[in-house]
């Protein structure tokens, strides 16, 4: 089927030999044009390779199964359902990373990519079946009407949304569309009898894939990174160029849970760490020749400590980044093992708008490890994860083991490094499983934490921004309190009847609990960025890297600055 769509153009004749008569002919054509300039020997290469790419037998046989069952099945049948069906098993049949996104989707898909997305500009959360603004955009279509944190959408183009089971994804279908596409929402808003209604002008929304900056102190600064995307590498720059100019000396790289993006942008990003033209990454594939990506101009960050924070998440550019800067011992990796992906996908488009992601090269770190973990058997590629838990992989580095085969060495200082599944990290941090308890998970689960927090500052927006003007104040004096606590649970125990005030658990897990809700209070009250100064500060990857720069220990394994 896909032979047909490639050649859609030449003939639009459904009967096979008609079709296969119009492309010979096309071809006797296409060589009376050429044979002037073109040895014959060329043209039948040419030609070999065409009919070899096209005309197998495999193809004729697939249009067969097709035709088939478009004709005699005992029912109607989609054809774009089977068709599609039979495209993701193809690619299943490939890899785990070539993928098929229909056209419906690629939108979406491609969001994370571009850094940007068509829509009105607000971050939103579904509560008790109605949409809630919990904030608007900086410089976004909603910011400029005055559409305000707390508001809540009840209507769209004059039709009831409030109360109807509203899904995540059925808010982006009727919010977001086309650029300069106009869209009338009815807000209900906090001391309002009427509905508001304001008609937003949709327009490109950007998608930050630096999530926040900041300076941990005097002279580390931290940067948290969550795609690699077209807009990334400006981002980090303009992150960098911020906290160099209050003094930063040593960097902090955090690349958790970051599951990667645009090779280009890796490589980009690295140059901005590493001097001279060294190799970045390299690339090759059956139909691709090696392709060298190379440091070529003076980066913002060449000197100064520098550590990627990774973990069993971080994936494909981020594994791209780190391994570079590993391999070439420009820096500490701290963490746990990554993901392992080391395969290349190249989005190609069909005719009706979807589009397949292809991979065709694996791609190699400078000293030329493969990280690239087995997909042999794909049920336990997808458990890997899991399975990495189980083992003790995630608590305790000796449960990792890997064969001698693997082992690398770093360019500079003869490190030991391994490949085959995933950059190892230089520092080993285990998962912090002791404050984790049942009740905890409970809470999380069940959204309420979420949900309690926004409901909080919504009601309190004033008298919060009254005694904490700035995120500073808000950071040294806010508190979770006894009165604040026991409103909390008392919130818990009216919306979840079943999940059981459990003391002894609580206890272990009193400070995370505290911690996570007091860093969703500063993101509805602020933004982003501060919820994750809070809540970095239980984040133990991080810690480790502060104590790692602090304590000097960086300098003992005398990597380059």
């Amino acid at each position: 089927m896909q032979a047909a769509q490639i050649f859609n153009d030449y003939s639009k004749k459904k009967n096979e030999e008609q079709f296969h008569i119009t492309i010979f002919v096309f071809f006797v054509l296409t060589y009376k044009f050429l044979k002037m300039t073109i040895k014959l020997t060329g043209i039948l290469v040419l030609l070999a390779s065409f009919f070899s790419a096209y005309g197998q037998t495999e193809v004729y046989r697939v249009n067969e199964v097709f035709n088939n069952i478009n004709r005699y099945y005992v029912d109607s049948v989609d054809q774009k359902k089977i068709s599609e069906a039979a495209i993701i098993a193809m690619l299943e049949k490939l890899d785990p990373h070539s993928s098929f996104i229909p056209k419906e989707e690629l939108a979406e898909a491609q969001t994370s990519i571009n850094g940007s997305f068509v829509g009105v500009g607000i971050r939103f959360q579904i509560i008790k079946d109605t949409l809630n603004v919990v904030a608007t955009i900086p410089g976004g279509p909603c910011e400029k009407l005055g559409v305000l944190p707390g508001d809540k959408i009840v209507k769209v183009e004059g039709n009831n949304i409030a109360g109807i089971g509203l899904k995540n994804d059925e808010v982006r279908s009727k919010l977001m569309g086309e650029l300069g596409t106009k869209v009338t929402i009815s807000i209900m808003r906090r001391g309002q009898a009427q509905l508001l209604d304001f008609t937003v002008t949709r327009d490109k929304i950007p998608v930050h894939s630096v999530d926040t900056y900041y300076m941990i102190d005097k002279e580390i600064g931290y940067i948290k990174l969550n795609a690699f995307s077209k807009t990334t590498v400006q981002e980090v720059q303009d992150a960098m160029k911020s906290l160099k100019a209050v003094g930063m000396k040593s960097l902090i790289f955090d690349l958790q849970g970051n599951g990667g993006g645009l090779l280009e942008a890796a490589h980009r990003l690295a140059d901005e760490f590493l001097s001279g033209n060294k190799l970045i990454v390299y690339s090759q594939g059956r139909a691709y020749p090696r392709e060298d990506r190379k440091a070529s101009k003076s980066g913002m960050f060449e000197k100064g400590n520098l550590v990627i924070l990774t973990d069993e998440y971080s994936a494909s550019a981020s594994e791209i980044l780190s391994g570079a800067i590993q391999d070439w011992d420009r820096g500490l990796v701290i963490g746990r093992r990554t993901f392992g992906k080391g395969l290349v996908q190249r989005p190609m488009g069909l005719s009706d708008g979807s589009e397949i992601r292809l991979t065709i090269a694996r791609y190699y770190t400078p000293a030329g490890r493969f990280i690239q973990k087995p997909y042999d058997d794909p049920a336990a590629y997808k458990k890997d994860i899991t399975q990495r838990f189980l083992n003790g992989e995630f608590t305790n580095a000796d449960s990792i083991k890997l064969p001698d085969s693997l082992k690398f060495y770093t360019l500079n200082k003869k490190r030991l490094v391994y490949a085959g599944g995933g950059i190892m990290p230089d520092v080993f941090v285990p998962l912090d499983t002791v404050s984790v308890t049942k009740y905890f998970s409970s809470l999380v689960q069940s959204g309420l934490i979420n949900t309690f927090c926004y409901n909080y500052v919504n009601e309190n927006r004033a008298v919060l921004k009254t005694n904490f003007p700035s995120f500073a104040d808000f950071k040294k004096k806010f508190s979770c309190d006894k009165n604040f606590m026991d409103s909390f649970f008392e919130y818990v125990k009216k919306e979840k009847s079943d999940l059981t005030f459990n003391e002894e658990q609580y206890k272990v897990s009193e400070n995370v609990i505290k911690l996570r809700l007091k860093s969703l209070v500063a993101q509805d009250l602020f933004s982003s960025n501060e919820m994750y100064e809070i809540y970095n500060e239980d984040n133990e990857i991080l810690q480790k890297a502060i104590s790692v720069l602090k304590s000097k220990e960086y300098d003992k394994f005398g990597l380059d600055k």
